[in-house]
């Protein structure tokens, strides 16, 4: 696992042993920012259940202004901080070990984001949690970007009901990345 491009491309970043997270792979990051590389430079990018921090720290390589992490996990924070500081992105990113929905709560009127990235764990519908919690939520603007990253089964046909717009659900073998906006 390694950042893809921008000013920490090539460096290799740490993973945690064991089945508690599943990296994204190169191919899947590198089409995913494909599509985000109008949405990232300058932007205020946010990576819930961030595992290693792969994706926020490819954000801030590929320019994003400065991403917040959110992990609950012990030592998946403990990577995510030796990733931090092995790509020297000490100042342009925090570390919030919390749960997704108080780590939500606790930015309210001190963050907000143009790009929002989430990978919960598969088939607990967390993703739906998040987005109830999101939809009144003063981190998101009116064009904010919300990414999920989910099981090929995952359903989004609760969205509407939000509040949110699906507008444009890219498929792979094993998952799928969906695009959400707020509804206009």
């Amino acid at each position: 696992m390694r950042i893809i491009a921008g000013t920490a491309r090539s460096l290799p970043l740490k993973t945690i042993e064991g089945m508690d997270t599943r990296p994204t792979t190169d191919r899947i990051k590198e089409t995913l920012f494909n599509m985000l590389q109008n949405d990232v430079p300058g932007c205020y990018f946010l990576d819930l259940f961030a595992g290693s921090g792969q994706i926020g720290l490819e954000a801030v390589s590929r320019g994003a202004r400065y991403a917040v992490f959110v992990e609950n996990n012990k030592k998946a924070c403990a990577c995510i901080e030796d990733n931090i500081h092995f790509t020297k992105f000490d100042r342009e990113t925090k570390l919030l070990q919390s749960d997704v929905i108080s780590a939500i709560r606790s930015m309210e009127g001190k963050y907000r984001f143009d790009v929002i990235f989430m990978d919960p764990p598969y088939r607990h519908e967390y993703e739906k949690e998040v987005l109830e919690c999101l939809k009144d939520s003063s981190i998101l603007k009116e064009d904010t970007l919300i990414v999920v990253e989910a099981s090929l089964d995952t359903s989004f046909d609760y969205l509407n009901e939000l509040g949110f717009t699906l507008k444009k659900l890219k498929t792979y073998k094993t998952n799928v990345h969906a695009f959400i906006t707020k509804a206009e």
